[in-house]
């Protein structure tokens, strides 16, 4: 990495990438930093379980190994450096802060926070790129969206009066469906979480709120087998982020998730307690799940990542499109892991080569961009599919 290499008013790039946190979504993403950074840390809890980390993905000696503290990430942080959290997202504000301090740019997978998003305006005016949304779901579906509305716009046409449905549903599965009908690829306690938070979406043409998510659920059939899709997070946002024409009036606009069928009546027990709202207990019953469904070196992941687009026109003209990601993981790698670090390692290798604007990033931003991002994954090992039909 040449120093110095950067885009219109970018901050100069050091070459030096600080991975931070070596959890379940850290896959194949770091080894291809490893491959096109000047210098990679892997941060962990300790400097032995950051060794042991990398050690297990073949990577000693490509990487350095380092304790985790703030201070002492702060300490060896440089300008130009980048940071890239795979901590819990209420850990970001303080990570970025950090890193517009040291001069450092930034890159995480998850939803941006409001907390992230205060911090933008001073990250852009001293030329950082903050990249955020840059996994699977967020990252990977808003390029597929992205891309959809691209070709659908070039088929109808972006000033045609129209409607149009635009679903996008991602889970993480057990590759053998087990009777839980789940496999944990995150923590329990974030899971339930996010059950509890309300869900609003667009649903015949009007905004929607399912207080209760798992409420919502419907069944969805991809390709002959037939899933259990919920709404979750607020959806209707997306709509002006996707930038989708003004003359396309919507249907249907939902962001959620899948799952295997049979798990709206294996959860049944599940959902009774997220009903009575005790905190006290909803933190017991997630202890409780971690300890009875364990992820294990021996069950495999798989991850389904599913997003469609219906337009319909005047005179009943009509285009549909969908890409699916449908990967299951290896005694190598979880596809979870695969299928995050891979389009993070991607946003983060377009900081380090300054293909990056300063300021915020979700994922690729652009239809262009999307395209370009979704053929340089493909080249990367991550496989989906197209289809489209008029």
């Amino acid at each position: 990495m040449t120093e110095g290499a950067t885009g219109t008013g970018a901050a100069p790039v050091s070459g030096t990438v600080h991975w931070i946190g070596a959890g379940l979504s850290t896959g194949s993403g770091l080894a291809a930093l490893c491959d096109v950074a000047d210098r990679v840390r892997l941060w962990h809890r300790t400097e032995e379980r950051a060794a042991g980390a990398l050690a297990a993905r073949g990577l000693t000696g490509r990487a350095e190994p380092r304790a985790y503290t703030l201070p002492a990430l702060a300490a060896e942080l440089a300008p130009g450096d980048v940071v890239v959290s795979m901590l819990p997202a209420p850990e970001h504000a303080p990570l970025l802060a950090t890193a517009i301090g040291r001069r450092a740019h930034f890159a995480c997978s998850s939803y941006v926070s409001d907390a992230v998003l205060d911090q933008v305006p001073e990250a852009e005016a001293t030329g950082l790129t903050v990249l955020t949304e840059a996994g699977l779901d967020p990252g990977i579906d808003h390029l597929f969206a992205q891309g959809l509305i691209a070709r659908a716009e070039r088929a109808v046409g972006g000033s045609t009066a129209a409607t149009y449905t635009l679903t996008s549903y991602c889970g993480g599965i057990p590759a053998v469906p087990n009777d839980f009908k789940y496999r944990f690829s995150w923590a329990p306690a974030g899971v339930l979480g996010a059950l509890r938070a309300p869900a609003r979406y667009i649903e015949d043409g009007a905004e929607t709120t399912a207080a209760r998510p798992w409420q919502a659920t419907r069944p969805h059939v991809i390709d002959g087998e037939t899933f259990e899709a919920y709404p979750n997070r607020d959806s209707v946002p997306f709509v002006a982020q996707y930038a989708l024409p003004a003359a396309w009036k919507p249907r249907t606009f939902v962001r959620g998730t899948l799952r295997l069928d049979g798990w709206l009546t294996a959860w049944a027990p599940v959902f009774a307690e997220l009903e009575r709202g005790d905190d006290e207990r909803i933190a017991a019953l997630a202890r409780q799940l971690a300890a009875t469904y364990p992820t294990t070196e021996a069950d495999r992941d798989r991850v389904v990542l599913a997003v469609s687009l219906d337009v319909t026109a005047g005179a009943g003209e009509r285009w549909s499109g969908r890409y699916l990601l449908d990967a299951v993981g290896t005694t190598e790698e979880s596809a979870m892991a695969r299928c995050v670090s891979r389009p993070l390692a991607l946003g983060v290798r377009h900081i380090l080569d300054g293909s990056l604007p300063p300021g915020l990033s979700r994922a690729a931003q652009t239809a262009e961009r999307s395209q370009e991002w979704l053929a340089e994954l493909a080249a990367d090992g991550v496989e989906f599919s197209f289809r489209e039909s008029r």
